[in-house]
């Protein structure tokens, strides 16, 4: 896995660079620099409002008491889809673009589900808003019906003078 992301970290600089050149070559340095931007800002805007709806989205799915997987899974999308718009290149604007449009992320969305089904690495918990369900009552109940009645305390003056008097005989 190391490996991979060493290779990723020299191969994608490595590809925006050469895009570059080629892109620049023919359309000019200008026109390049106004795309690479350009890009840059409507990529945030749409992640702006794809980021909303499926936030909007997760809430109400936890409000009816179900857990938000699908949203959550969109919102690391949309994450990563940031992070490369944001990052200057034509080749990072083109993955995150493609990240922002829906069908993709169903796509992958179900690639990353057959795989943790395939290795069977998941371990579900379940998700409720519910209260959870009261104990068994097998009569061993936290609750206790008392009655009481207030004594107020006795006078312990007679009880000296009782004490001091000798015995009588």
């Amino acid at each position: 896995m190391a490996f991979v992301i060493l290779l990723a970290f020299i191969a994608i600089p490595l590809m925006e660079i050469a895009v570059f050149i080629e892109v620049g070559g023919i359309i000019g340095l200008w026109w390049t620099l106004a795309i690479v931007v350009a890009t840059a800002l409507g990529g945030t805007f749409m992640l702006r409002r794809q980021g909303l709806a499926t936030l909007h989205r997760a809430q109400s799915h936890m409000a009816e008491g179900r857990m938000p997987l699908r949203e959550v899974f969109d919102g690391l999308c949309l994450l990563i889809a940031g992070a490369l718009l944001l990052t200057p290149g034509f080749v990072t604007d083109l993955a995150g673009g493609l990240l922002l449009l829906p069908p993709i992320r169903t796509i992958l969305g179900r690639m990353v589900a057959n795989h943790i089904i395939a290795t069977g690495q998941f371990q579900g918990q379940t998700f409720s808003t519910q209260p959870p369900p009261p104990h068994s009552s097998s009569g061993n109940d936290d609750i206790i019906d008392v009655d009481f009645e207030e004594v107020p305390p006795e006078d312990p003056a007679p009880l000296d003078d009782q004490r001091k008097k000798p015995p009588e005989s």
